[in-house]
């Protein structure tokens, strides 16, 4: 190939790439005269705009300008000027009630006079017409002045429209309205101290799609009232056909200034203002405070826009389509162009490729030596092969590994190289000999299980010095507690509670390491996941009313639920994420789920959700790593930061799992899940413990109120409410959470109570969390009642018996009192207290004249809860009475 030949190619092999990069460059190019194009025609469109709207402002100007003149006119000339001989002919028209209209020849114009006036003013409305007429002859669009007379405070309308056909036709209401509000604008103008002249905003005659602004002028009279004359001026023959006239608007200027209005050139002034999806061009009125602001959609700005300028923006897109057509044919020719010219594309290929196999070889961490044994010259070698080479002999290591299959072992400079001798597939004279440097790799693995040795023995050192620590501390620990609780000073209980904190804290610790050592062994018992929540909160309770937090247990598993597992096991991990969750809630509560999954009987979950500011993601990381990150606190201490990783062990080996999960200033929750046996249980089928009792349920709260109904159902009760209990129906126990209900025998739930403490006859207040608690102060109420009933039935058959039968009153007492009972019992139905406080007293003095002192307790009692309007209360004690009436009886 000669060297013109050669030249030729390379241009031509060159040539794509430029042509490529014209391309590129041309549809840049195409790209940016398109924005320019859209602009410029955006730009000509809106400065097309701006000076049509400044030419309507000018004629705007203009006309105001000119029916100022013609209002100072007719107040100092037409008006004021007097009657003539003529005028005395001048008939005028009632219409109706205080409207007059003006006969005369007909001509442009017509008037209408509103109110009581004199003949003055009759002239004057002539004089007035008749000057309009000369100015109005040929005008087109409707035109009409107001004339409001300080004289006699009558209005005259003079219009080119037919007022006599429109103030007696159908736009007879039309025309009181216009007229009625233009009147109470001249007013308030005329009310108007510093305020001489003023303008309307635009308005639209609806019958005649006339557009309109009304320019009023106030004239004082000195010992009248101030004239106002009103112009309406058009503006359908100021605007072009182009624009549609309810896009225009009249609006004050804000921007106006004292000296702008005394400028009566002032410079023509435009805005344009994105509103939206309108645009507004506004623009000035001079001498005036007010702007003419005209808004167009964005779809006429870009329909307008798109058809000033469409043939040359069709254009522009054929040219970059083409542009864009030979970017992607020559950006690929390249790969043709290896035919015209193949051994210059075949050499660069070769050039490469030689270079990417020589960094390769570099890279390798292994001597690599390729040989041509007929030519004996070395085709490949890296660093590691170049450096022993001339060490080697290459003719008897490829002998020596012949008769070793391939891999022989030799000594260079009192170092142990591997060798290994492999012949190419492709060409039989070539070999290929990898070098491995033996003392390296023994060495680095000898370093790798030393390391691991001392891992694993540290790994055992760490986990003996924690549990020989652990066992240090415990016995120290529980002295130290033992000897703060037996101090009998202010401080001693803090003491004593910070020493049971320390031996806490160091029994976790131990459990800890039993569990990373994997030498904790559970123990399998058989327990009811309700016994053990009763023994969980009573010590979790001090910590909560401590911080007045409230506490809500809300167990879904059957009354009769046992479970095979460890019980230990769980009852630690509810205590801590409990502990946990109090010491991040500032505020709130916090409650505990207990549900059954449905799918698998076994498997337990166990949900506890609090109202904190919710734990970070730090601490969360608390629950793969212990100790790694810092937890909150309050002002009672810090949480836990071994929390988080002995639960999630210990459910571990329950079978399960812990997930948390928080959301900031909302809460966290904390599910625990775990797998426990079902014990096979018949007991459901037996008698249960409340079967045949009744009980009232009168309680506020709704999660409250779920708690005990589960209860106390599970316990065969069955539950009333006040609003569902009927009139005088029984029943036999009364629960409540609120302490003025209370009035009688009952129990009052709480939910900071440590068990069951009583407060008054009857009267006991009960943990409604604490499944044996409420079992036990149920019970304990059952049984004083019935211990009650046996000490009542007793002496009523015998001495208040026998009393009332030796009083003489006993025909009198049974034909009266039985009937006042069922009076107490219709007045309670319709809620007539007053009468039944009547009917209460009347019994009581009855009860009292004849020594029934049960019966005057019961009515006293009764009084009190009329005058605080208690009903369930109230039902309670009429049935009471009712009951101690009968055994009388």
């Amino acid at each position: 190939m000669s060297q013109s030949d050669t030249t030729a190619s390379t241009r031509f092999s060159l040539l794509p790439g430029s042509i490529t990069r014209f391309f590129l460059l041309l549809i840049i190019v195409l790209l940016v005269m398109m924005g320019v194009m859209v602009q410029s025609a955006v730009n000509t469109w809106l400065k097309d705009k701006s000076y049509q709207i400044v030419d309507i402002t000018h004629a705007i100007h203009k006309r105001v300008d000119t029916w100022r003149y013609v209002t100072w006119q007719i107040y100092d000339n037409i008006a004021a000027t007097a009657s003539s001989p003529g005028a005395e002919g001048l008939q005028e028209t009632r219409l109706k009630q205080d409207v007059y209209y003006l006969e005369k020849p007909r001509r442009k114009t017509e008037a209408l006079i509103f109110g009581s006036h004199d003949s003055s003013t009759l002239e004057m409305t002539q004089r007035i017409s008749s000057y309009l007429d000369t100015l109005w002859g040929a005008e087109n669009v409707p035109w009409s002045m107001y004339y409001l007379n300080g004289q006699d405070n009558s209005l005259i309308l003079i219009s080119t429209l037919p007022l006599k056909d429109l103030t007696s036709g159908f736009k007879e209401s039309t025309i009181g309205n216009i007229v009625d509000s233009r009147r109470a604008e001249m007013l308030q103008q005329a009310n108007a101290l510093d305020e001489r002249e003023s303008f309307s905003s635009l308005r639209r005659l609806a019958w005649q799609n006339g557009h309109y602004f009304t320019l009023r002028t106030t004239f004082n009279q000195p010992g009248h009232l101030a004239t106002v004359v009103a112009f309406d001026l058009p503006i359908n023959d100021l605007i072009p056909p182009g624009m549609p006239l309810d896009s225009f608007h009249l609006e004050p200027d804000a921007t106006s200034t004292t000296e702008h209005l005394n400028e009566k050139e002032s410079p023509d002034s435009v805005s344009i203002n994105f509103n939206n999806s309108k645009i507004e061009i506004s623009s000035a009125l001079n001498s005036t405070d007010m702007r003419l602001v005209w808004q167009v959609p964005f779809g006429s700005l870009l329909i307008d826009t798109l058809q000033s300028i469409l043939l040359p923006l069709l254009l522009n897109i054929a040219l970059l389509a083409l542009a864009l057509f030979g970017y992607t044919t020559f950006r690929h020719l390249p790969a043709r162009s290896t035919e015209v010219a193949p051994n210059l594309a075949a050499n660069n290929e070769l050039r490469v490729l030689r270079a990417i196999n020589e960094e390769i070889v570099s890279l390798l961490p292994l001597g690599l030596l390729v040989h041509d044994q007929e030519a004996n010259r070395t085709v490949i070698s890296n660093k590691i092969a170049d450096h022993l080479l001339p060490h080697l002999n290459l003719q008897n290591i490829t002998s020596m590994a012949e008769q070793h299959q391939g891999v022989i072992q030799a000594t260079i400079n009192n170092e142990l190289y591997e060798i290994r001798l492999f012949r190419s597939q492709i060409s039989s004279r070539t070999q290929i000999f990898i070098i491995r440097d033996q003392d390296r790799e023994v060495l680095v693995n000898k370093k790798l299980k030393q390391a691991q040795r001392l891992y694993e023995k540290n790994q055992q050192a760490r986990a003996a010095f924690m549990q020989n620590i652990g066992s240090a501390l415990k016995d120290p620990a529980k002295t130290l507690a033992a000897n703060a609780a037996a101090i009998d000073t202010p401080d001693s209980q803090k003491l004593a509670d910070q020493a049971d904190v320390l031996v806490r804290m160091v029994d976790e610790i131990q459990l800890a390491n039993l569990l990373e050592s994997d030498d904790w062994k559970g123990e399998s018992t058989l327990f009811s996941v309700q016994a053990l929540i009763d023994d969980v909160v009573p010590e979790v309770l001090p910590a909560i009313k401590r911080k007045g937090l409230q506490l809500l247990i809300k167990n879904h598993l059957s009354a009769h639920d046992e479970r095979r597992g460890d019980r230990d096991a769980l009852r630690r991990i509810l205590l801590l994420l409990i502990q946990y969750a109090v010491t991040t809630t500032q505020i709130g509560k916090i409650t505990l789920e207990v549900d059954q999954d449905e799918s698998e009987a076994e498997r337990l979950t166990f949900r506890i959700l609090d109202t904190g500011e919710g734990v970070t993601l730090n601490e969360v990381d608390n629950l793969h790593f212990p100790f790694i990150n810092d937890t909150q606190g309050d002002r009672y201490g810090k949480a836990n930061p071994l929390t988080f990783w002995l639960c999630d062990q210990l459910a571990r080996k329950l079978g399960g799992h812990l997930n948390i999960k928080a959301r900031e200033e909302l809460g966290t929750r904390y599910i625990v899940h775990v797998k426990m046996p079902l014990h096979d249980q018949h007991a459901e089928s037996e008698e249960r413990l409340l079967d045949d009792v009744c009980i009232m349920v009168d309680v506020t709260s709704n999660d409250v109120r779920s708690i005990v109904l589960r209860q106390l159902e599970n316990w065969g009760a069955t539950c009333i409410t006040p609003d569902e209990r009927l009139n005088s129906q029984e029943y036999d126990l009364f629960l409540t959470d609120n302490p003025s209900n209370l009035t009688a025998s009952g129990l009052l739930l709480s939910d900071d109570e440590s068990g069951v403490r009583k407060i008054g006859p009857g009267q006991l207040r009960v943990n409604f969390n604490m499944s044996n608690a409420m079992q036990e102060a149920v019970l304990e109420l059952i049984e004083e009642q019935l211990a009650q009933e046996e000490i009542q039935e007793l002496p009523l058959g015998g001495d208040e018996n026998a009393e009332l039968h030796a009083s003489g009153y006993y025909a009198l007492f049974v034909d009266t009192v039985p009937d006042d009972v069922k009076r107490l019992y219709t007045e309670a139905a319709t809620s007539d207290f007053a009468a039944l406080a009547q009917t209460a007293h009347r019994l009581k003095g009855v009860f009292a004249m004849l020594n029934l002192v049960p019966g005057k307790q019961l009515c006293e009692a009764l009084e009190h809860l009329i005058q605080e309007k208690d009903a369930p209360g109230i039902e309670k004690y009429i049935s009471d009475i009712d009951g101690y009436v009968k055994s009388l009886l």
